[in-house]
């Protein structure tokens, strides 16, 4: 019978290349298998005994898990593009430039004519594509009304023009 350990002589380490992580997988394993051999095992609670799994075992359970622990949404594309258009003014009114704005309308617009264009696979795709111009003046519309909102603001919180303003700096004598 042939051993199953070549010789030294006869391996060569640096011919195989290994990351860290297989180094570790390996070094595991042949821990774990010197354990078994020492019969380390043998004798621990439960063994011998079936698992105690519920009476229906998902083998997809992790899956499931990583879904809720990740908040992971997994929409059919016409309900994903609903949710989009009614998100998108919001998501506009975050973009400080009109450039920017216009390629998130387009970039909209796409997703929607790709979904016009595929076979359904859920409801059915009721969302429109958005109109570029009119969403842009209704984006600086709602611009210019936040920044008047906030030159009122600043105005009510700024001193009276009345009042004497107190000096900040002394002089030097």
């Amino acid at each position: 019978m042939a051993d199953p350990h070549p010789p030294a002589a006869c391996f060569n380490p640096s011919a195989v290349a290994i990351d860290d992580e297989v180094a570790i997988a390996l070094l595991a394993d042949m821990h774990v298998r010197k354990a078994i051999e020492r019969g380390e095992f043998d004798d621990l609670p439960g063994s011998g005994k079936p698992l105690d799994l519920p009476d229906r075992h998902d083998p997809d359970w992790w899956l499931k898990n990583l879904v809720v622990r990740e908040k992971i949404v997994l929409l059919p594309a016409t309900i994903q593009l609903r949710k989009e258009d009614a998100a998108l003014d919001e998501r506009l009114d975050q973009l400080w430039s009109e450039a920017d704005v216009r390629h998130e309308i387009e970039e909209f617009n796409k997703r929607v004519l790709r979904g016009r264009y595929q076979p359904p696979t859920g409801p059915p795709l009721v969302t429109m594509p958005r109109d570029v111009e009119a969403t842009v003046g209704a984006w600086a519309e709602r611009r210019a009304a936040r920044a008047a909102e906030a030159r009122a603001e600043a105005r009510a919180e700024a001193p009276e023009e009345g009042r004497p303003r107190r000096r900040l700096l002394r002089r030097r004598q």
